[in-house]
């Protein structure tokens, strides 16, 4: 990280926050190399409170540097009249991801909203708050999709597919993930926005043996696939994702979709579009999903990559 950079990120800000997002939204994407010297750095809106990550430790000298630009940020009018109630500066690279209050206090809970939509973070616990930003435009999608189909949501973590899902109209939906905690905010996310859930199944199980539940549930018009890409003793992108795609056609209806997903900035599109023909050759590529423009980043290939399949 450059400090002769940090002015970029001031006045970046300063401009951000003259019209502040009306619901969650990144601010800074450092980390889509667009900016020399912060790649490094993220900042986001969280409506009531604005969080800086940092996700590699920068020099003493850069840190002291940062602090004295956020206290100027929070003295600024602009900050004054964008109404926030905190700022937090999370340390990704250290052990725990600990969370510095640079103003104002901590809320570790926050609700916020996403196309209308209202989900509960985390602050200041996790590494992760809850709700990745960047698939904004992918929980859009399977809203628009979503009505009177039934859906799975594997790799559900906090159900942010299963609420938009639901939003949509779908008939019902299944959320599985190992991470039993992360299902149960699934369900506060769910009774946030009135959901009826009974409409709703959580599976907190391991997939690779839970086939014959997912499959006992399904057939599915909507799978959604969005997994880690590494998770310890359960799912290595490269080497399990196959196991997963020959598996649809026996979980899938006739004319089912597939949203299938991989954040890893070194796998390419290409990864699941070869994938699916070796594995699942009647699901054919239809269009790859837009980022959400604050997304941008400098390698097409790095960011999200969210692929619609159809049988």
């Amino acid at each position: 990280m450059d400090i002769n950079a940090l002015p970029q990120l001031e006045q970046h800000l300063l401009l951000a926050l003259q019209t502040p997002p009306t619901e969650v939204r990144r601010l800074f994407h450092g980390r889509g190399r667009c900016w020399q010297g912060l790649e490094q750095i993220t900042v986001d809106w969280l409506q009531d409170q604005v969080v800086v990550a940092l996700f590699k430790e920068p020099s003493p000298e850069f840190l002291i540097e940062l602090n004295a630009l956020l206290l100027r940020l929070v003295d600024s009018e602009v900050w004054l009249q964008a109404g926030a109630k905190s700022l937090l500066l999370q340390h990704r690279d250290r052990q725990g991801a600990p969370t510095d209050v640079v103003w104002g206090e901590l809320r570790e809970y926050q609700d916020v909203v996403e196309n209308g939509l209202t989900y509960k973070l985390d602050l200041g616990r996790k590494q992760n708050i809850g709700l990745f930003l960047d698939m904004r435009y992918g929980r859009r999608w399977v809203q628009e999709q979503a009505a009177g189909k039934r859906v799975l949501n594997l790799f559900a973590y906090t159900c942010g597919f299963s609420v938009a899902a639901i939003a949509g109209g779908a008939e019902h939906v299944v959320n599985l993930d190992m991470a039993k905690a992360a299902l149960s905010r699934g369900r506060d996310n769910h009774h946030l926005n009135k959901h009826d859930l009974s409409k709703v199944s959580f599976l907190g199980h391991e997939l690779f043996k839970s086939w014959g539940k997912v499959r006992k549930l399904g057939a599915y018009d909507l799978i959604v696939i969005d997994p880690p890409s590494f998770q310890k003793g359960s799912f290595a992108l490269t080497k399990d994702y196959a196991k997963i795609l020959r598996r649809l056609p026996e979980l899938l209806t006739e004319n089912g979709q597939v949203l299938a997903c991989v954040n890893d900035p070194a796998i390419s599109s290409q990864f699941l579009i070869d994938g699916m023909a070796q594995e699942a050759p009647e699901l054919k590529f239809v269009e790859r999903l837009d980022n959400p423009p604050e997304f941008k980043d400098i390698e097409p290939e790095g960011g999200l990559k969210a692929l619609v399949f159809q049988r």
